[in-house]
């Protein structure tokens, strides 16, 4: 859990978390890629249930990282507002913005994605 930052320390956060959220949606798309390419190679019907399968999980991660994206901006615009001087904000205040349900939200979000990263990248490696 994130210590009690300063309002730009938080910021900073939501940037590069955000950043992370964008590279992670351009991984998705070319993972999208590779499962049509194998959906076209490959007729078997384990491994077209597992192209579907992953096609779901992949939406699935891109709704997630769109809501999470829209909630990291909508706080990063808010922080921009209050940014005036260094101060730190009060643990009420990280509680009541609901910053530390957004950090633990993301970090769900990131384990999920990378464990299916992993899955993705060893089913691929296999269907060749």
């Amino acid at each position: 859990m994130l210590s009690i930052p300063s309002i730009m320390g938080l910021h900073l956060h939501y940037r590069l978390w955000i950043s992370e959220l964008n590279q992670d949606i351009t991984v998705l798309r070319i993972f999208n890629d590779y499962l049509q390419e194998i959906k076209n190679r490959k007729m078997e019907p384990e491994i077209q249930g597992r192209v579907s399968k992953f096609k779901m999980q992949f939406s699935d991660l891109r709704n997630e990282i769109d809501e999470l994206r829209h909630q990291m901006h909508l706080s990063k615009m808010k922080l921009a507002a209050e940014s005036r001087g260094g101060l730190k904000l009060s643990r009420e205040e990280m509680e009541s913005d609901n910053h530390y349900e957004i950090e633990s939200r993301y970090q769900g979000y990131r384990k999920s994605f990378d464990r299916l990263k992993d899955e993705f990248i060893n089913f691929e490696s296999q269907s060749l």
